[in-house]
């Protein structure tokens, strides 16, 4: 069963190709969706899988690219979204 996921990620994470990575990540995870940055700093990702997935690509999350520091993370389930593929957006 296919759930839609926000997560909105803080810390060090623009300008550390989060973006890129995580739009890799989801890919390779079969996820579709979209990844922005956000003029607060943050990066917003609208993810849309399944529960094992989804969990994936969270718990990556908190490690993020290799040059991020994540301070924290929110999720919250929204109504089911979908998305043709995964891309990155700009706000």
């Amino acid at each position: 069963m296919q759930t839609t996921l926000s997560i909105i990620v803080s810390g060090k994470v623009q300008g550390v190709f989060y973006r890129q990575h995580t739009k890799d990540t989801a890919k390779q995870l079969n996820i579709t969706g979209e990844v922005k940055n956000m003029p607060n700093g943050t990066v917003s990702i609208i993810a849309t899988g399944t529960k094992e997935q989804l969990e994936k690509l969270v718990a990556w999350c908190k490690d993020g690219s290799p040059k991020a520091v994540v301070t924290d993370i929110i999720i919250n389930e929204l109504p089911l979204q979908e998305f043709d593929h995964f891309i990155i957006t700009r706000y």
